[in-house]
């Protein structure tokens, strides 16, 4: 079986995992924690960062840092993971689901503003596939209505937006805050783990005191203050210095895992073009302003039925594609309070989106199994 993904070990992750463990601190915020944050500051222009235990925590620190309130309208894309809505849900907040573009799972910047009222508070731009959002009109509107940015960038590492005057800036350094994931699917993993991004420095102690569970502990230990105690909201967001030693040795092959990974996308839209061309499928379109950081590669089917055989028949031959999110409007957990809501290209891509298998260790001879299949597929529709 061809797997849809398999987590990788790439340099000295086992190393630092025993270094971590012999210098007698593995709980959070040793050396290979603090090793992380400066990689991705100095790397990707981030004002500051905070690894976390997942990007769901980093999304509801977010959150908290954005002192929603019961009531509070927050603005998600209804294409998403469904921690991009939860997060805000916790804190009390109505979520306000919009649609994609039609040919991109992108949330669409036109349908942000048609559902901006006196009550919205957030807005949280999701990069579906490391592919930026439009960052530019989404701040305009943000700054316009005087609201909060959350960019989630689960899948977002080392991807770029350039603005309209040519600035270029990391994807997760444009927004109030950020999140993103180092789960064992994503270009740079640890297995689980998360990052908050905080680009107000205004935030940043807060940020601080909230990961810590609530209390200024990181304050104390730095000698800023002679006793710590609970001061504000929060949990336990800080992961062991085990995940952060597996992440490093991953970031410092940052370059070469990217380098492969965008060989491995660049294959695949080669050998499958055609088929988009004979018009049986389409394929991921960048846009100008966004880079492709080559995190998966989808393809989208013309109907839900022929995703369902391609999907079988790959499986078959011992290939295991997947689909992707479920319109979160259409979610058990959504209904029980909401009406129904019409939400089409949403629900397209949920019909129709097809993940591909996608990591750092598959192989020529595997993807070309891969291509070769999908063709066959559809050569057996054109008889």
């Amino acid at each position: 079986m061809i797997p849809f993904n398999k987590p990788f070990i790439v340099g000295n992750e086992l190393k630092y995992i025993e270094e971590a463990v012999k210098s007698g601190k593995i709980s959070g915020d040793g050396i290979f924690t603090k090793k992380c944050h400066t990689f991705f500051e100095e790397n990707f222009g981030f004002q500051k960062v905070l690894l976390t235990t997942s990007c769901t925590d980093a999304l509801e620190m977010a959150a908290i840092l954005c002192n929603i309130q019961e009531g509070d309208e927050v603005i998600v894309p209804s294409y998403t993971f469904v921690s991009s809505a939860n997060a805000f849900v916790l804190r009390g907040a109505k979520i306000v689901f919009v649609d994609s573009y039609p040919d991109n799972p992108n949330i669409d910047p036109a349908e942000i503003e048609k559902h901006i009222t006196e009550k919205t508070k957030v807005i949280v731009p999701v990069h579906y596939a490391g592919i930026a959002c439009d960052m530019e009109k989404i701040m305009e509107l943000a700054k316009k209505h005087d609201l909060f940015v959350v960019e989630d960038a689960a899948q977002a590492i080392d991807s770029y937006y350039t603005f309209s005057d040519g600035t270029k800036k990391a994807l997760g350094s444009i927004g109030d805050f950020a999140a993103f994931s180092f789960h064992e699917t994503k270009n740079i993993i640890c297995g689980e783990g998360g990052m908050l991004v905080i680009n107000n420095p205004e935030y940043n102690v807060r940020a601080e005191i909230i990961r810590e569970k609530g209390t200024n502990r990181s304050a104390f230990f730095r000698g800023e203050v002679n006793k710590y105690g609970w001061v504000d909201l929060g949990s336990s967001f800080l992961p062991s210095e085990i995940l952060s030693a597996f992440l490093y040795a991953q970031l410092e092959n940052l370059g070469a895992i990217q380098e492969k990974r965008i060989r491995i996308w660049k294959e695949y839209y080669r050998n499958l073009l055609p088929l988009q061309e004979k018009g049986f499928i389409k394929m991921p379109e960048i846009p100008a302003f966004a880079t492709n950081n080559a995190h998966m590669f989808y393809i989208t089917c013309r109907n839900y039925e022929e995703r369902s055989n391609l999907i079988q028949y790959l499986k078959t031959k011992d290939i295991h594609p997947v689909f992707h999110y479920l319109s979160l409007n259409k979610s058990e957990f959504f209904l029980k309070d909401n009406d129904p809501i019409d939400i089409p290209n949403s629900d397209h891509f949920t019909d129709c989106l097809l993940r591909l298998p996608f990591y750092f260790e598959l192989e020529e001879a595997e993807q070309k199994n891969i291509n070769n299949m999908i063709h066959e597929y559809y050569s057996l529709l054109e008889k």
